[in-house]
């Protein structure tokens, strides 16, 4: 694998689209298109949204629609799906909404596709009613996803009105090596969850690049690592704005999810020991510091996997901290 500078490495967002305590969602989305805004100047190269359901701290939900509002907002960063979650749409939908999408905003709408339901399970049913408990088929429906996209599909008995057509580049989202696997035999890119889900990263890229087939989409694999970032003016404020994220993942492995709360001078009291070892493992990808820290830790982390991409997640408290962090992030690619 050729060693790869950062200067030669894309950079870019993922917007979850957190609720801080004291706010509403309205505000949540006000500060992401004026972050998305700042990203596009930075020259990030595009801005994701996740879609998650029934979650006090995630206003993510109609992944679509904010996606139509940061794209209205921006005029050349690219904007898309980290990820639509395929279990809970038809795919004609979703052909019929990115069709949309891509036909306002040409040339910047990117699909990424996930094959988790990104909630519970008792939501997960509301969502998907009766088909619940049909088997879901994930490979199959990517590939009616391509077909409706495809203009061959134009004397089809059902057509994706916008869509048809038109080129929207599918991405095939991961946490596991079985997202690896179906990602290199379709010849699509893949963007890995490396911000939640460590574990099997290292194996998943292995396997997609080991394995990856080219395509009519993609003559060469293409890895893009999504991890957390918090960077600061010094490394010790970066290690206090990053205790946010630390109380925020204490909901996720808790199930006791609040609203993204302010920074503390220490986590003493507020997790325990367990607590915070889970925590420390799902943070395994977490990059925190000054841009100096930042520059080196990032490097080392393109040494060892050799990622196209890095997509950059932060859960800051304050929307002026957040901003500053991603104008630190960019800099490191300079």
């Amino acid at each position: 694998m050729d060693s790869k500078r950062l200067t030669d490495i894309s950079y870019s967002v993922l917007d979850l689209a957190t609720i801080a305590e004291g706010r509403t969602p309205a505000d949540t989305f006000r500060n992401s298109l004026e972050i998305a805004r700042l990203a596009e100047q930075l020259g990030y190269k595009r801005y994701w949204f996740a879609e998650h359901h029934n979650m006090i701290n995630v206003a993510s939900s109609a992944t679509s629609v904010l996606i139509g509002f940061i794209a209205a907002g921006t005029s050349s960063i690219r904007v898309g799906s980290g990820g639509i979650m395929l279990p809970n749409h038809a795919p004609l939908i979703v052909a019929e909404q990115f069709g949309t999408l891509a036909s306002l905003y040409p040339d910047r709408i990117d699909l990424g596709l996930g094959r988790a339901p990104g909630s519970d399970q008792l939501t997960a049913k509301e969502i998907r009613g009766e088909d619940f408990y049909a088997q879901h088929h994930f490979p199959q429906d990517v590939e009616k996803l391509q077909l409706f996209f495809s203009e061959d599909n134009s004397t089809g008995s059902v057509r994706a009105i916008p869509g048809e057509g038109l080129d929207i580049p599918i991405w095939i989202l991961g946490s596991s090596t079985d997202s690896a696997r179906l990602a290199a035999a379709m010849g699509l890119p893949y963007a890995f969850a490396s911000h939640f889900a460590p574990t099997q990263f290292l194996s998943a890229i292995d396997l997609y690049r080991r394995n990856f087939r080219p395509s009519a989409h993609l003559k060469e694999p293409y890895v893009m690592a999504c991890v957390n970032v918090v960077a600061a003016d010094t490394d010790d404020e970066a290690m206090r704005l990053f205790t946010s994220l630390q109380q925020f993942f204490i909901g996720v492995i808790s199930g006791k999810r609040q609203l993204l709360q302010p920074p503390v001078d220490s986590m003493d009291g507020i997790w325990n020991i367990y607590e915070e070892e889970a925590v420390n493992q799902m943070l395994g990808y977490a990059f925190i510091g000054g841009t100096k820290k930042l520059k080196k830790d990032l490097q080392d982390f393109v040494n060892k996997t050799g990622v196209d991409e890095v997509m950059a997640t932060s859960h800051i408290f304050s929307h002026e901290a957040r901003m500053r962090s991603f104008q630190l992030f960019a800099e490191v690619f300079k």
